[in-house]
């Protein structure tokens, strides 16, 4: 495989967590951890960010408890060139989805390892874009 310096992955970006119940997790990071807690996205699920550190993330994903088995948490790395991501990818005959534009306009590409744990691509925002981001209930 070429190993030229086609991108980087600069840093952990966020970790995501299923939850059945939002509401109760929300409480926990908040008050228990005391994380601070940031504006989400408008996605069409439930769900809770908050900031760990000075850089990272923890996302919660609302699901239904039914629903559990059928979605995975995931990591995220922030990489320098989504585009070369995506071609390396499907150079080396991995499967994956995406790109696709977050709400807020950042782009994400999914894929999972050999033993099936998912990782998530993600770049920045486009420069002069400001973020879309509404805490939702």
């Amino acid at each position: 495989m070429d190993t030229s310096d086609d991108y980087k992955i600069l840093e952990l970006n966020h970790v995501a967590f299923n939850v059945a119940d939002v509401s109760a997790c929300e409480r926990f990071y908040a008050d228990v951890l005391e994380l601070e807690s940031l504006p989400r996205p408008a996605f069409p699920f439930p769900g809770a960010w908050f900031r760990i550190g000075a850089q990272q993330e923890l996302h919660l994903i609302g699901i239904c408890a039914e629903d559990r088995g059928s979605h995975s948490g995931h990591f995220a790395l922030l990489v320098s060139d989504l585009d070369a991501v995506e071609t390396r990818l499907g150079a080396a005959g991995v499967e994956f989805r995406g790109p696709k534009a977050r709400p807020d306009g950042a782009r994400q590409i999914f894929t999972a390892d050999p033993d099936g744990n998912v990782i998530e691509f993600c770049d920045n925002l486009p420069a002069g874009t400001a973020p879309n981001r509404v805490i939702q209930p």
